[in-house]
């Protein structure tokens, strides 16, 4: 425990200094950590065959599975791909030090609220060692010290990347070595969990059992999902070849991913002519399907599904399927039964669409787009941290932006409040204002 404090502690004095790093400074550390994964691109792989050698033997003895295996292990490619990610984060927008709101309240009485660090980030995530770099690069970019713990199967990949990146940041001026670190057990976490007074955000990437876990014992503020219970929604007035081909990729492009597919729901109009076929096309990749009687009675080699298969997240080759009278039926299905993750339309009617995206209450809704697409990368943001289904500051793949809170700066001239109090107060003038503090 004590070990584990005096690294938050150091962490939290990194932040301090990181905070005020100049956009210049962290891009530079940024560019530096993408050499560095370049440069040692041997040694990470080496590292990472001896992880995997590991999970091969537990995988074949039946202790851990094969995605997990495939997860875990890197590539040149992956590793190259790495350094590609971290360059991307250098190339956005500096979170840091924006203007959200500007008013004057009076003459020489300024008001801003700007965006700024949260401060130090506790990351928790899974066997692959990709998220590494991902997690730590979008961290000192929005100038947060972050603290990591990786899966254990990944122990030699992780803690190479991670020594080599800190050494790599550090090396700028301006960028402290601690504001990233590792810890390497699961008594590091349960310590992690009670310094409140050090750790600003908990993200645990991973199982629904151990994200509850994160969630329910610790008071520091916990950014994530449990579950991934995604749908895709084929509607009356869809193009049934573009359903086929956006149901198939949901479900199994990676259908170990939070943002794969778990039930299907189909307008009953279309029905007897979509399913049969999207039965074949998903059977033929090793899809187990699990249906409503409706659903069934069209596919006959379909498994009745029971009320748990609409609250499940299979992350594997299996689907729910169920026949739905309306969008509106739909909608409510995937709100009863959802994890408010991500949830796709498939419709040529703009009206349907537009009723989806608006009364779906998940973090990602989409029109005639696979449920795939739910991530940092491909929106844009240049990695991702995780997916949050929270209802907080932020909420789905989270980018930047959602490693940055706001404070509200108030530039004054000498003005107290008793000017502006009583039957002779001096009125504000309440004049929204363009651009940044002065002298910021």
């Amino acid at each position: 425990m004590a070990a584990i404090e005096g690294m938050a502690r150091r962490a939290k004095a990194a932040s301090l200094i990181l905070a005020s790093a100049p956009t210049g400074a962290k891009n530079a550390a940024l560019e530096q950590m993408a050499k560095a994964i370049e440069g040692r691109r041997g040694d990470i792989l080496a590292a990472n065959a001896r992880d995997a050698r590991a999970t091969a033997a537990l995988v074949a003895a039946g202790k851990m599975s094969q995605p997990l295996l495939d997860r875990l292990t890197l590539s040149e490619a992956k590793v190259l791909g790495m350094a590609e990610q971290v360059r991307s984060v250098a190339a956005l927008p500096d979170p840091v030090g924006r203007a959200q709101y500007a008013m004057e309240l009076d003459a020489g009485l300024e008001l801003f609220r700007v965006t700024c660090p949260i401060g130090v980030i506790g990351a928790i995530f899974e066997s692959r060692p990709d998220a590494l770099p991902q997690i730590a690069s979008l961290c000192l970019k929005a100038g947060n010290a972050v603290i990591l713990k990786g899966g254990t199967e990944a122990q030699h990949s992780n803690r190479l990347l991670a020594e080599l990146l800190a050494a790599a940041a550090g090396g700028v001026p301006g960028i402290p070595t601690e504001s990233i670190q590792l810890v390497e057990s699961r008594a590091d976490v349960q310590a992690m969990l009670a310094l409140d007074d050090c750790i600003d955000l908990m993200v645990p990437r991973g199982g629904k059992e151990f994200v509850r876990y994160i969630q329910e014992n610790t008071r520091i503020p916990v950014l994530g999902h449990a579950d991934g219970i995604c749908h895709a929604y084929v509607d009356a007035e869809a193009d049934l070849a573009m359903a086929l081909d956006i149901v198939f990729d949901s479900k199994t492009q990676y259908p170990a991913a939070c943002n794969a597919i778990e039930t299907l729901l189909v307008h009953a109009a279309i029905a007897p002519r979509f399913l049969p076929a999207a039965a074949r096309r998903l059977g033929g990749a090793g899809v187990e399907l699990r249906g409503c009687e409706r659903t069934v009675a069209l596919v006959p080699s379909c498994t009745p599904a029971t009320e748990a298969d609409w609250r499940s997240e299979y992350l594997d080759l299996i689907l729910a399927v169920r026949v739905v009278a309306s969008a509106a039926e739909a909608i409510d299905h995937i709100n009863t039964y959802g994890s408010r993750h991500t949830d796709t339309i498939v419709t040529s009617n703009e009206e349907t669409a537009h009723q989806f995206l608006k009364n779906v209450d998940s973090s990602s809704v989409m029109w005639n787009a696979s449920t795939r697409f739910a991530d940092g990368f491909r929106y844009g943001l240049g990695a991702e941290i995780g997916i949050s289904t929270n209802k907080t500051h932020a909420r789905g793949p989270v980018g930047l932006e959602g490693l940055v809170i706001t404070k509200y700066l108030l530039l004054g001239s000498g003005q107290c409040v008793a000017t502006y109090s009583g039957a002779t107060a001096r009125p504000f003038t309440h004049r929204p204002l363009a651009g940044e503090p002065r002298g910021l």
